[in-house]
């Protein structure tokens, strides 16, 4: 398995058999591999790895053992494209802009087994050249096996030091840990932006972060209270979560293989996003003395993580609760997503409703009527590169110019849709300025209807744990490098009563 920083030692396990005809792997390359080569091509297609995978593995029919392999080649390859284009490179002598597609994914699935797996050299190039013949012919073959020499002829520490420049700094660790170079650049001033870094210490702490994201994330559940219990989970054979108290973590194995989690009653979910639904939850509210029954709102609320446990949430809390999203495929994913709560809703007299609208258009078409309203906005996933490696190479600076009109608009509507007395929780998977202070600041600043009230001490109240490092405040950030969490950011705004 590969390590944080994306390759191994040159230390080789025991060599696994293959469970594929020998004459059959000299031909095309064995069964795991073109898997992942399939789904590397899908994403590069646009495709999500996470959805893609499972239905490559299924329609491949592997093995376990297979399948746990063609899942750390994906993962690992995408990880550490950045780093591996460097290698093919310098190892083809020519830019990866000129050689085929199919064939610049089969080199770098190369480069992952022989720098990052413990793959035999000569095993990973014959199976590369077999790869490469069967996507791109015969021609692509002698090309292929002499990259793959090249890469094997060097261990990964000593192809750090061939490709990975000294300076300047965003370079260096653009290529060291496969990143970007702008997104290097908007992490570091995102930390010292949010209050966990200083100028001084901005370059070390950009360097771990980045090394987080090649840490493949732990698979977090959430039993959502009144529907399951954790300790259902924990006989499963889950243990504890860290932050929150509906939290247990899987150390391996098919999420779906547990009851709960195969009802609806829990779900893998992120301890970040779970505590940012149970902040919202617990924040106080003022101003209706009438004993009437709370409502809540999640306005963009696909594909239904947080809007399952605010649905439980409300149920145990008696509230009702419209959860709306924007798109009709999305929603269908929240409607399945909230099935048994739905359920449960309608045994205990309650309001539970999935819509599909605009969320922009709630401040107008239902102005002052939520007590709580949740605002996980549409944003870059700069916050989730662990989960979703493909992001880092598919999202533009340019990106942020389309989204922040989108966060704005989105932000203010939450507002004119709550009453006075009520809260807003604006959140997003990115720790990226222009996505989250920026945000809050430009809509408040042209308000004198709301303020801002301190995050940090609502995370801390629903954590388990002792949360800190969230930054200066009154808004929180969580980091992957410090709370093993995805990247989420949270700002409550009070509507003034």
């Amino acid at each position: 398995m590969s390590d944080a920083r994306g390759g191994g030692d040159r230390r080789r396990g025991p060599r696994q058999k293959s469970r594929t005809a020998p004459a059959e792997r000299s031909r095309r390359g064995s069964p795991a591999r073109r898997t992942a080569h399939a789904v590397l091509q899908a994403v590069g297609e646009g495709a999500y790895a996470n959805l893609e995978l499972p239905k490559a593995l299924r329609r491949a029919r592997l093995d376990d053992r297979d399948a746990a392999f063609a899942t750390e080649l994906t993962y690992g390859t995408l990880r550490m494209q950045g780093f591996y284009d460097a290698v093919i490179t310098e190892a083809a002598g020519r830019a990866t802009s000129r050689l085929d597609g199919g064939v610049l994914d089969v080199l770098r699935m190369g480069a992952h087994q022989v720098l990052a797996m413990r793959v035999p050299d000569h095993a990973a190039a014959d199976q590369a050249v077999a790869l490469a013949r069967s996507v791109a012919g015969p021609g692509a073959a002698g090309l292929v096996n002499a990259v793959m020499r090249r890469i094997s002829e060097s261990s990964v520490a000593e192809w750090r030091e061939r490709v990975v420049p000294v300076e300047p700094l965003a370079e260096r660790l653009s290529i060291e840990h496969s990143h970007p170079v702008w997104i290097v650049k908007a992490l570091r001033q995102a930390l010292i932006g949010h209050g966990v870094a200083t100028s001084e210490t901005a370059d070390n702490a950009v360097a771990e972060l980045l090394a987080a994201h090649n840490v493949p994330a732990p698979v977090s559940l959430v039993a959502r209270p009144g529907l399951a219990e954790v300790d259902e989970l924990l006989g499963a054979g889950a243990h504890v979560g860290r932050w929150s108290p509906f939290a247990a973590e899987l150390d391996g194995g098919d999420p779906g293989a547990i009851a709960a989690v195969r009802d609806g009653r829990a779900a893998v979910q992120d301890e970040g996003s779970q505590l940012l639904a149970l902040a919202l939850a617990a924040a106080p509210v003022s101003g209706r003395g009438d004993g009437a029954t709370e409502q809540w709102l999640d306005l963009c609320a696909g594909p239904g993580g947080k809007a399952g446990l605010l649905a439980a949430e409300a149920l145990a809390q008696g509230a009702d609760l419209v959860a709306n999203e924007i798109s009709d495929h999305r929603a269908e994913l929240v409607r399945q997503t909230l099935r048994p709560a739905l359920t449960a809703a309608q045994t205990a007299g309650r309001h539970l409703e999935v819509r599909t609208g605009d969320g922009r258009e709630f401040g107008v078409d239902e102005p002052e009527r939520y007590d709580r309203v949740l605002v996980d906005a549409p944003c870059t996933g700069l916050g989730a590169l662990r989960r979703r490696p493909e992001a880092r190479w598919r999202r533009q600076p340019s990106d942020l110019v389309g989204l922040g009109p989108l966060q704005r608009g989105l932000l203010v509507a939450a507002i004119e849709a709550t009453r006075p007395g009520g809260v807003v929780a604006y959140a997003t998977c990115s720790p990226h300025l222009s996505e989250t202070t920026f945000v809050v600041r430009d809509v408040l600043k042209k308000r004198d209807d709301v303020e801002q009230i301190e995050a940090r001490d609502l995370l801390a109240h629903v954590a388990t744990g002792g949360l800190t490092d969230l930054g200066d405040g009154p808004h929180a950030q969580m980091w992957p490098h410090i709370h093993g969490t995805d990247g989420m950011f949270l700002a409550v705004l009070r509507k003034r009563a």
